[in-house]
C-alpha cells in the first residue's frame, strides 16, 4: 500500500461538504473566495485500505438492514488495547450514528427540562445546542487560562456543584478547541467531586487518536473499576480517520443499569439499523489504520510546528494556544483590541479565510479564533499570509 501523500489537494467542492460547499447557509456568508478552515474534519483523503473495502462492499449491491457483527466489536476493542492500553468489553457498547446524537439522547435520559448540566469554557459550540434545545440549562465552570495551557478550576466547579447539584457533566477529552488532554491526576478530582454530589460524566472522548507527541491521552476508563457506576464514554473512528460523515459512534456504559436504559431509549427511537458502510469503514480503518495514522500524526505536527512558527515571525500579535492533542489552533487575537464582528469582518474582506469564532465556544472565547491544521501545508500558506494582512 503506497505512502499516504498529505500534501496533496483534494477538490471538495460540489460534494456537499459542509466546510466547502455551505458557508453561506452555515456562516451567512456569500463570497466563494473564501479558505474554509472552520469545521474540524480534516482535507485528507481516508485510508486506502478504507477505500477499497468501502469499495468492495459497494461492488456487492445490496444494502439490506445491518447489525454489528463480531470484526466490528473485536476491531474496536483491538484498536484501544493496541493504541492506548485499554482494556474494553463487548458488554459496554452501544452503538448510535453519530456523537452528538448520542449525547442529546443520554441528556434526555439522565436529567428532567429546568436541570443543570455543567460544560468547561471555551466549549464545545454543539454541546451548548443540546443541552439549550432540550430544555436543560448550561452552567458553565470556565477553565483557567494559563501560559502552559488551559486547566481546571476545581473550586469553582466545586462551588457549581454543591449550588446546582446538577446531573451530569460533559467533558472534552482531548479537548475541543483548547488541545489539552486531561492528565491522570486532573481526571481523578473531576471524579473525586462528581461522584461526591452525584454527577454522571459523559467524556466525549472523540479526539483520543489524535494526540500529539509531547502529549498523553488518559481515558477516564483508565482510572479502574471504582468509578464505572458515574462515567460514560463517547467513542468513533470518525475524526481519526476522515469518516465524519459515515456516522457511527459507541458509547461505552460499564454501569448496567445505565447501559439498560440506554439501550431501551434507542430501540424506543427506532436506532436498532446500523449503517452497512459506515460499519464496514470503520472495522477497516481500527483493523488495518495504524500506519496510515501514524504517518499523519507526523504530519500533523510538521504543520502545527511550521504554522506556530509562521505566527511567529509573520504575526506576532497572534498567539497559539500550547496543545497536546486534536489538529486544532486556538488563536489569541486579543491584542488586535477588535470586538468579535470587527475580527470576522476583516478575516472574511482582508485576510479571506473563514474559521471558527471564539466567541462561538462561550464568553471565554471571545477574541479568540479556531483555525483547522488538518489540511495541506499551502492551505496554512494562505492562511498565514491572511492573517499577516490584518495589520498591513
Amino acid at each position: 500500500m503506497k505512502s499516504p501523500d498529505f500534501n496533496q489537494v483534494v477538490d471538495r467542492h460540489n460534494t456537499g461538504s459542509i466546510k466547502w460547499d455551505f458557508l453561506e447557509q452555515y456562516l451567512h456568508l456569500n463570497t466563494t473566495d473564501l479558505l474554509p478552515m472552520w469545521v474540524s474534519d480534516f482535507d485528507f483523503q481516508s485510508p486506502q485500505e478504507v477505500l477499497q473495502a468501502l469499495s468492495s462492499r459497494i461492488e456487492h449491491g445490496i444494502f439490506g438492514y445491518s447489525e454489528r457483527d463480531d470484526r466490528y466489536y473485536q476491531a474496536v476493542i483491538d484498536w484501544f488495547s493496541r493504541r492506548h492500553q485499554l482494556t474494553l468489553y463487548r458488554d459496554w457498547f452501544t452503538t448510535v450514528e453519530g456523537v452528538i446524537p448520542g449525547l442529546a439522547l443520554l441528556i434526555q435520559m439522565l436529567s428532567k427540562p429546568g436541570e443543570g448540566i455543567i460544560v468547561q469554557g471555551p466549549y464545545y459550540s454543539s454541546f451548548a445546542k443540546i443541552i439549550t434545545m432540550n430544555g436543560r440549562v448550561l452552567i458553565e465552570n470556565p477553565l483557567i487560562e494559563c501560559p502552559e495551557g488551559y486547566k481546571i478550576d476545581y473550586n469553582h466547579l466545586e462551588h457549581l456543584l454543591a449550588q446546582h447539584r446538577p446531573p451530569l457533566l460533559l467533558l472534552c477529552n482531548p479537548h475541543n478547541p483548547t488541545g489539552r488532554c486531561w492528565d491522570r491526576d486532573e481526571l481523578r478530582q473531576l471524579l473525586l467531586l462528581c461522584k461526591q454530589y452525584g454527577t454522571t460524566i459523559i467524556s466525549d472522548e472523540i479526539w483520543a487518536d489524535l494526540t500529539l507527541p509531547w502529549g498523553k491521552f488518559t481515558s477516564i476508563l483508565h482510572l479502574g473499576s471504582e468509578w464505572h457506576n458515574n462515567v460514560i464514554i463517547a467513542t468513533s473512528a470518525s475524526k481519526t480517520f476522515g469518516l465524519s460523515s459515515l456516522r457511527i459512534s459507541n458509547f461505552l456504559i460499564p454501569n448496567p443499569a445505565l447501559r439498560q436504559d440506554f439501550h431501551h431509549r434507542l430501540h424506543a427511537h427506532g436506532l436498532d439499523v446500523f449503517n452497512s458502510l459506515s460499519m464496514t469503514a470503520a472495522t477497516t480503518a481500527y483493523q488495518a489504520g495504524d500506519r496510515w495514522l501514524d504517518k499523519l500524526q507526523d504530519y500533523l505536527v510538521e504543520n502545527r510546528h511550521w504554522f506556530e512558527q509562521a505566527l511567529t515571525s509573520s504575526v506576532p500579535w497572534c498567539h497559539m494556544t500550547k496543545a497536546e492533542g486534536t489538529y486544532l489552533a486556538w488563536l489569541d487575537c486579543r491584542q488586535l483590541g477588535f470586538d468579535d464582528n470587527t475580527l470576522q469582518q476583516l478575516l472574511i474582506q482582508k485576510a479571506k479565510i473563514a474559521v471558527s469564532m471564539g466567541c462561538s465556544f462561550g464568553d471565554q472565547g471571545k477574541g479568540f479564533i479556531r483555525i483547522n491544521l488538518g489540511c495541506p501545508r499551502q492551505y496554512l500558506e494562505k492562511a498565514i499570509n491572511g492573517l499577516a494582512k490584518l495589520t498591513q
